[in-house]
């Protein structure tokens, strides 16, 4: 959470119509394909929304996927005008150890700013290939794929090339990313934890894997909103922020159905330009939204593959929303919307945490994967069921690790460790238990469905974890800053 708070305004006093919010929050909430986590909306510099979707709340970090791009593109916006690295140097220059090994004329001819803008001259993703090349060094085996085209002049959204930015920043600061940037950005922004996941090599990935509360997207925004200032003071470079934020590659398909995405509006540095302002953007509904032209920044998080629906609800209902001082609400609309954002809440799934009448057949009963394995789980081998007088205890068993889920009561019973979860559902039937199951630190639920005739489960997620991480590490990296 943030170390001090953001300047607060009524959304009326902002020239924001809390009759918009309203329905941007009704359009959410009816989506059946969107589940919100977190919304924050700031106007002229001043937060006049925040909610967050109980069991979510405002503290609690939440993966970014890849909006964690664009911290590691301000990274590499700092280190440059440190004169640590430059953007028009060759990317080998800066792994000399490669120098033997990387051949290819395009390869060697690729820029800091190429890999900075997804325009390494690759035409398709190659984190797949680029690990098979070399599983030790991510960056080495990036570069020993021959780009198909010369470097600058085609976009292909490509984990590999963040990566090697990101490996840049950490190797000519001698520091992680999150070291470097705490006394540079997150302090003084007043960004309290953050984590970031790590490579085998201990380094911080950089292209995905930051945690962080909702509260971080929302200053990181607002920071770029004001070209870098920050009470005052200047933290990014001068400059920068029109840099980063530009059309470095263009990525339109020509058609008319191109024209209405927002991922075919082009790309800067590790930013998204969208059909309106610009964006960091990550998985399932993380959003960065900068609106320049409404002088606002919209931060989310989500579930959601849905993201172009997510942002179309954003244009339809929140743009109107921002006009002048004297046609916003009234104090009372203002009331009302803040009391609405306050008891925000995703319902839970239904049954009974309540023992069904053959309690017995249930205690101790053990299941094991319907069809023989657990397709969206592979090292799920057992889940075990114990009724309780206060509800249930679910037990799942994974490579040998056990991860302990309670359900104590109607709605979401929470639990702090050892992976922050949510748990809502229980019995539809006599032989039938189904646990929702929420990763509270991710975009991700599992919903784990017993059945007692054929003492089998199945185990499916409702957004895919793009890690494949096992169940114990599905959330915040342990002991980070």
């Amino acid at each position: 959470m943030s170390l001090r708070p953001l300047p607060m305004s009524t959304p009326a006093a902002q020239g924001v119509a809390a009759s918009g919010v309203h329905a941007f929050l009704d359009a959410l909430e009816a989506a059946p394909d969107i589940e919100p986590h977190s919304l924050m909306i700031l106007r002229h510099g001043h937060l006049v929304a925040a909610g967050w979707w109980a069991p979510y709340t405002a503290e609690r970090p939440h993966l970014l996927y890849s909006l964690s791009k664009s911290f590691t593109s301000t990274a590499a916006g700092l280190a440059a005008a440190e004169g640590l690295i430059r953007f028009d140097d060759p990317v080998i220059s800066y792994f000399p150890e490669f120098e033997a090994d990387i051949t290819d004329p395009r390869s060697r001819a690729m820029l800091v700013r190429h890999v900075a803008s997804m325009a390494s001259g690759h035409v398709d993703e190659t984190l797949d290939r680029a690990r098979e090349t070399d599983r030790e060094e991510l960056a080495r085996g990036f570069l020993l794929l021959p780009p198909d085209r010369d470097p600058g002049t085609v976009f292909a959204y490509n984990q590999p090339a963040t990566y090697t930015l990101a490996a840049i920043v950490q190797r000519v600061t001698g520091q992680s990313l999150t070291d470097y940037l705490r006394p540079r950005l997150l302090d003084p922004l007043g960004i309290g934890e953050t984590a970031w996941a790590r490579d085998r090599r201990g380094r911080e990935l950089g292209f995905t894997g930051l945690y962080t509360a909702t509260d971080a997207i929302a200053r990181l925004g607002l920071l770029y909103l004001q070209d870098g200032v920050w009470e005052g003071g200047r933290l990014l470079p001068e400059g920068w922020v029109a840099e980063a934020t530009r059309v470095h590659v263009g990525n339109a398909d020509g058609t008319a159905e191109g024209a209405l995405s927002d991922w075919q509006q082009g790309y800067g540095f590790q930013f998204w330009t969208s059909r309106h302002g610009y964006r960091g953007d990550g998985a399932y509904g993380q959003y960065c939204l900068v609106l320049p032209e409404h002088d606002a920044v919209i931060a989310t998080t989500a579930a959601t593959e849905q993201m172009q629906e997510m942002l179309n609800l954003v244009w339809e209902h929140l743009l109107p929303a921002f006009g002048p001082v004297a046609a916003a609400g009234s104090p009372e609309e203002d009331a009302a919307l803040g009391e609405r954002l306050a008891r925000l809440a995703l319902p839970p799934a239904p049954g009974s945490p309540a023992p069904p009448e053959r309690a017995e057949a249930w205690t101790g009963a053990a299941f094991t994967p319907y069809g023989g394995v657990c397709a969206d789980q592979p090292g799920l081998t057992e889940a075990a069921v114990t009724a309780e007088a206060d509800g249930l205890r679910l037990t799942l068993t994974e490579d040998g690790h056990q991860l302990v889920l309670r359900l104590g009561g109607a709605g979401w019973t929470l639990d702090e460790g050892p992976v922050p979860t949510a748990v809502s559902g229980g019995w539809t039937d006599a032989d039938t238990l189904v646990v929702d199951v929420a990763f509270l630190e991710t975009p991700h639920h599992l919903v784990v469905t017993c059945s007692l005739p054929d003492r089998s489960f199945t185990a499916r997620w409702r957004t895919v974890p793009l890690q494949g991480l096992p169940l114990r590490s599905t959330g915040a990296p342990r002991g980070s800053h």
